[in-house]
């Protein structure tokens, strides 16, 4: 039995009608149903529940939704939205907007297509950018035959780098006050080719005759001593220098064939200075500089000129952060610095010999470099300098 939806009487659910048992189940008489199984009073639990009409436990709060009941803090701001004053089909321009207005008059003539190719100029007929730190394969000057070049790598094969002499006083104050000599292989004095004098204390005169081959005039002792100047030994910055004078009786007119170096003893005195290993130089024919360079060396100054005071020096210091030695070379032209590099940041790793010998590690001579016709006067003496930046 199963109650409509219409009868909604609060009266309990009669009880179920007993049934007769049939002549089959008399055998099983059925008891009647005990009282605890009858249902529930009142109607069951979809009928039990009064309606919304009837309770106010479950009416909607008073006043209008949440949606609805602060209409006014959602009011747009005051004025046009910001899209009326560009796509707004019934936008009228007003004096607010005077500022848009193009400029009065017609635009200024001459305002045609740009010429670009008149301003950036067709770079192919610039000249190529100086070579800086990449080295020549030849010199634009003079050049030594390949047999004497592999004549002077053999020498220097044959004979190594000195290590550092042990510390002489005698050696450093030499070298502080100037006292150096200078020593001239036989074959550069033998039948007149070149002569080579001393005019006083630390000062050198010489000279070579027009088709003289290359010579290297030695020095002894070292203005850098290891033992004795090494800034890692010291803490302190270490200066060495010495100055040439070309003269002008004697030297060619239209270049000057001298070289200014620096060597680790010892090196062939058939080669210039800056050729091979431990050496470097500044040549005067093509300004060019040599650091271990046989070939055309690297573009650094302008060519030598006759009656020209010339100077070669090389600072050491301690690298930064105490990790080695610093060295820098720079050159003078009557008394003022007119160029300056440092031994290793312009080096290209694949074409530049290393430059060991120049690193501050071993003793190093000045190294004066001359072929054909040239004259020329060496000074030692930081008194008699034309460059006043010396420190010692």
């Amino acid at each position: 039995m199963c109650f409509s939806s219409s009868d909604k009487a609060d009266d309990p659910a009669p009880k179920p009608a007993q049934v007769q048992p049939s002549s089959s189940s008399a055998s099983y008489p059925k008891a009647s149903m005990p009282q605890d199984y009858a249902p529930p009073p009142g109607p069951p639990p979809s009928q039990g529940y009064p309606s919304q009409s009837q309770s106010t436990s479950y009416a909607p709060p008073p006043g209008p939704p949440p949606s609805h009941s602060h209409a006014q803090d959602y009011a747009p701001p005051p004025g046009p939205p910001p899209s009326d004053t560009k796509n707004n089909p019934f936008f009228t321009s007003g004096p607010q907007n005077a500022e848009y207005a193009p400029p009065p008059g017609p635009p200024p003539p001459g305002q045609g297509k740009h010429d670009w190719e008149t301003a950036v100029p067709d770079t192919a007929l610039l000249p190529p950018p100086p070579n800086y730190f990449s080295g020549f394969d030849r010199s634009p000057a003079n050049n030594a035959t390949e047999e004497e070049c592999e004549a002077g790598e053999s020498w220097c094969q044959q004979y190594p780098l000195y290590q550092p002499m042990p510390l002489n006083h005698e050696v450093a104050a030499a070298s502080q006050y100037g006292n150096i000599a200078v020593y001239a292989p036989p074959f550069f004095t033998a039948r007149g080719r070149g002569s080579l004098t001393q005019a006083g204390l630390g000062v050198w005169r010489g000279h070579s005759e027009r088709g003289a081959t290359d010579t290297c005039l030695a020095t002894y002792p070292p203005l850098y001593h290891v033992a004795a100047h090494s800034p890692l030994l010291t803490g302190r910055k270490k200066t060495i220098y010495y100055e040439v004078r070309i003269l002008e009786d004697g030297s060619r007119h239209d270049e000057v064939s001298l070289a200014l170096g620096f060597t680790a003893p010892p090196y062939p005195a058939f080669r210039l200075p800056g050729w091979h290993r431990g050496s470097l130089g500044v040549h005067g024919d093509d300004g060019h500089k040599y650091i271990n360079d046989r070939w055309g060396g690297k573009a650094f100054t302008a060519p030598f000129r006759r009656g020209e005071t010339l100077g070669l020096g090389m600072d050491f210091v301690v690298a930064p952060g105490g990790n080695g030695i610093r060295v820098d070379v720079f050159l003078t032209r009557d008394g003022f610095e007119r160029g300056r590099w440092n031994l290793h940041e312009e080096t290209d790793r694949e074409q530049d010999l290393p430059a060991t010998g120049l690193e501050g590690y071993h003793d190093l001579c000045a190294a004066v470099g001359v072929f054909d016709k040239v004259a020329f006067e060496i000074v030692f003496v930081p008194g008699l300098w034309k460059w006043r930046g010396y420190e010692g």
